[in-house]
Formats: structure tokens, sequence, C-alpha cells
């Protein structure tokens, strides 16, 4: 049963500070100095305040990649034309993307979500079709898709997050494909940050000095044409995203409401965990910020939602490449929360506070 996003976003439940505070301690108490082992602590007692504090455990793994057209494209704001969309989707659904290497790598299943496509896909086991429309309109010539269009995308994202939750998924990520779609992203994002879009856009797919000049000047036409207000995220995102982006902002409300970590990929999802953030920020409790990409864009979404990003690998291919890797790394977190040995069970001395040893 569909439970509206409004609701969701009303009822998201803060991580509870007694029981990160309970998580560090037992950290504390394992056979290392305090804090030795940095950001994997962290992850690891956030993990465990959201999973359980006794036996937090990773069975299983999920990325969903999100894949839309985007009007914009046809202004010639990426390297690749926008036929590469629906052929990207062919290849996730036949296992030979990047994405796909990386989740095979990490034990990660991978769904792809056609949320507007301009292409019709046969029935694929791996694919969910959830099309919106073909496409978003022209963000350059006014909205990219209405209200009620950009409330069904992100309803859809919503029931997938809570879906694969109530499936017994233990971490969530989210991917994206979509040519144009860096341009989308970088509209939402200097909407709400109220950043210079010259100095947050990047060249997305590889594009030369004309291209990216046109870009600029193609999101700052869409800023001044449509006006989004930047007091109600949802307009932003009906304004000036795309499907894609509203259907992972969904996703992120979605995995916060069913008490589910999920990792955020690159600027794209960046934009939508911005997008989310702004419409509670609660969710900030449940988010794992993976990567810095090479767009100068996402750096402005780190600062937005205090996160700092695992790594950075210059990386800006998107489809959840970056997640998936920052998924092992908590992972990784969680199984030194679980099976590293305490001072206490493994007979080890350790330093009392006046720095004594204690036996």
């Amino acid at each position: 049963m569909s439970l509206g996003f409004g609701n969701i976003i009303k009822h998201i439940i803060p991580v509870s500070a007694e029981n990160l505070a309970q998580a560090q301690k037992h950290l504390d108490s394992l056979t290392k100095p305090p804090g030795s082992l940095g950001r994997l602590e962290e992850l690891g007692r956030r993990y465990a305040a959201i999973k359980g504090l006794d036996s937090p455990r990773v069975r299983t793994k999920a990325v969903y990649v999100f894949a839309a057209d985007h009007g914009v494209a046809q202004q010639g704001v990426s390297a690749f034309p926008a036929e590469v969309t629906p052929q990207m989707v062919l290849n996730f659904l036949n296992g030979g993307a990047a994405i796909n290497v990386l989740a095979d790598h990490f034990g990660v299943q991978v769904v792809v979500v056609d949320m507007g496509v301009n292409y019709d896909f046969d029935d694929h086991p791996g694919l969910v079709n959830k099309k919106i429309g073909k496409g978003t309109r022209d963000l350059s010539l006014g909205n990219s898709m209405t209200r009620l269009q950009a409330e069904q995308a992100v309803q859809v994202g919503v029931d997938l997050a809570r879906e694969a939750s109530e499936n017994g998924i233990d971490i969530l990520a989210t991917g994206d494909m979509g040519i144009g779609n860096t341009t989308a992203s970088v509209a939402i994002i200097a909407a709400l940050t109220q950043r210079p879009v010259k100095e947050i856009t990047g060249r997305g797919t590889g594009i030369d000095d004309e291209s990216l000049l046109k870009k600029i000047q193609v999101v700052e036409k869409a800023l001044k044409l449509n006006q989004p207000n930047t007091n109600d995220p949802l307009d932003v995102l009906a304004k000036v995203g795309g499907f894609e982006i509203a259907g992972i902002t969904g996703f992120i409300l979605g995995s916060a409401m069913s008490g589910t970590p999920v990792v955020i990929d690159g600027v794209i999802s960046g934009a939508a965990a911005l997008i989310a953030y702004r419409m509670n920020p609660t969710v900030g409790d449940y988010m794992f910020m993976s990567h810095q990409s090479r767009e100068p864009a996402h750096k402005e979404v780190f600062d937005a939602v205090g996160q700092l990003p695992l790594f950075d690998f210059e990386m800006r291919l998107g489809e959840g490449t970056g997640a998936v890797i920052g998924m092992n790394l908590l992972e990784a977190a969680v199984k030194i929360y679980v099976k590293m040995a305490t001072f206490e069970n493994a007979g080890v001395a350790q330093k009392n506070v006046e720095g004594k040893i204690e036996e």
C-alpha cells in the first residue's frame, strides 16, 4: 500500500542519541586505542545505532539505478547524445556496465528503475517500469515537469525503498542514468544553495570549453525563467529537476522512514539528497555520503547537509559506482563493530583515564 510521501516526511524518526553513545562505548571497549580507526568507527557507530546495538549485521545489499531522459539534452550540454540513456539501461540489464562489475564484486544486487526513459523496454527481471513520461521537458524553455509528476516520481522512490526494506535489504544505495542530468543537478544545487552557477558547473560526461559555457548559460537561463521557490524543495525539483532525481529523492526519504541506511552516490544522487534533506533534515541520520565527485557542485551538497564524503577517487561516472564502494566501507566498519574482540574478552591490558595500565 502506498503511503503519501508528505506523511513520511513528517514521520521520519531521528536516530537515538543514546544508541549512538552506547555504540561508541562498545567501540571504545575493542582492542585498540579509542578512535584509532577514525571514520570507520563513525560508520560502525551510526550503523549500529540505526540497525541494532547488540549484533548489527549486513546480509543483503542493493543499489537502485534510477534512469530517465532529459529534454535539456537537446541543448548540447552533454558529450553524448540522448540515445545513450536507453542504450546504457540495456547495458545494465545485460551486466556489462561498471556498476554491474563493482556490484558483483561487492555482492550487491542491482535494480534498474525506468523513471522516464524515452524508450519502450521489454520486460526484464532486473528492470522496474515506473515510467512517469518519456523524458522531462527542456528546463531551459520551461518547467521540467508538473508538480504532480514530481510528486508521483518521489512517491515511486518512497515505495521502492519501503518495499526493499520490508524484503530484508540491510543497506540501500542510489544510482542514476540520464544524459543531461548533471545539468539538472547543478540547477537544483545552485537554486538551493544560492551559489553562482558558473562556479559550480562541471564538465559532466567530459564536455569541451564551448559546451561548458553553453551548459552554464542553459542553467542560468532555466533558473531565471522558471524561478524555483527555494523554500519549497518540491517546487525546485519540479521546475529544474528530472524524473530519476525525483525517484532518488523519494528513495532516500523511504529509506529513512524504514530505518534503513542509504549510501548516496555522486552529484546527481547528491542533488536528490539535498532535496530530501531540505524536506526533512532528519533524513541525514540515515544517509551515508560515499565519494567526492569531480563535479564542483557536489561539494556544495556536503556543506549543505553537514557530512563529508568517505573517499575521493576523482570519479564522475554515476550509475551508483561510488555508492557500492562506499557500501563496502560501511560493511567493513560493521564487521569491526561485531567481530573485533574487546579488551576484556581478549585479556588485553588497557590504559585507564590516568594513563596507568589496567590489568
